[in-house]
């Protein structure tokens, strides 16, 4: 199984759903989506073995790879779904109370090695844009490769905002937080409005527990970005009605349910029988 399957502990997640052990999973016998895509599910140059399942969350990624000749693929619906059926009052408060903006700043990736890519962007611009636009009081949310840069951690908390960071999604089996999306869901359920300076997975986690969405400013660049995906310019072509100060909210759970993919989601006998795991208990 590829250690990808075990960031932010999503094949935990699927495995708590299926009844089996949470904290030492069963393997999943092929490569699971780990974040919203706007390609094929992963990234393009991701390498597969030979006759790998693909095993992603909406019919969109599978279109989008039987386009390209790749086959062996199954939909399943996103692992916060499954979470948030598990653990329906995690942090939920009265409608009424929920209060203020979660705003993810577009993050970098890292890597044993030296290997990864760092944001770079103007983030006094940003800062600015934010203050203008948001009415109730800023939490950021930062990744931990900008958590841990401190000039960029620094440029936010002497802002003013709030300034916090959900966790390590690991790397080779070590390091997993794996209840990342257990505190984001959480915090998303406290929340009334959640924000991005790019179109991203936890824009579809936000509307899913119930914020209302936004998508603006400094989109900032990413060192190595692969021109394959079609950048900022097919996002804007794809789904524009996800980009905004102010996302009509009926709109943006219609697509989030279409991309997350609400109407895939599995029974527990399903999934057992799809990731061959009816021999653990």
């Amino acid at each position: 199984m590829h250690h990808h399957n075990h960031y932010y502990g999503l094949t935990h997640i699927l495995a708590r759903h299926c009844g089996l052990d949470d904290e030492f999973p069963p393997r999943i016998p092929g490569y699971l989506q780990h974040g919203w895509n706007v390609g094929c599910g992963w990234n393009p140059v991701h390498e597969f073995f030979d006759g790998a399942w693909r095993f992603v969350w909406s019919d969109a990624p599978r279109r989008r790879g039987h386009a390209l000749s790749r086959r062996n693929y199954a939909v399943t619906g996103a692992p916060m779904l499954y979470l948030m059926d598990l653990e329906p009052d995690l942090g939920k408060v009265k409608e009424e109370d929920r209060e203020g903006t979660l705003w993810f700043l577009f993050h970098g990736w890292d890597a044993p090695g030296g290997l990864g890519a760092k944001i770079e962007g103007d983030h006094a611009r940003l800062i600015s844009e934010i203050k203008e636009t948001e009415t109730e009081p800023v939490t950021i949310s930062l990744y931990y490769t900008e958590y841990e840069r401190p000039d960029v951690r620094r440029a936010y908390e002497e802002a003013g905002f709030k300034v916090i960071c959900f966790g390590k999604r690991g790397w080779n089996y070590e390091g997993t937080d794996r209840k990342f999306l257990y505190k984001q869901l959480a915090a998303f359920r406290r929340f009334k409005r959640v924000a991005s300076n790019r179109l991203a997975t936890a824009i579809f986690y936000g509307v899913a527990a119930g914020c209302e969405p936004a998508v603006y400013g400094d989109a900032m660049a990413l060192e190595g970005d692969n021109p394959l995906f079609g950048g900022q310019s097919r996002i804007a072509r794809l789904w524009p009605d996800m980009l905004g100060k102010d996302i009509d909210l009926a709109t943006a759970r219609a697509i989030t349910d279409d991309e997350l993919g609400k109407a895939w989601m599995m029974s527990p006998a399903e999934m057992r029988s799809l990731f061959d795991w009816n021999h653990h208990d």
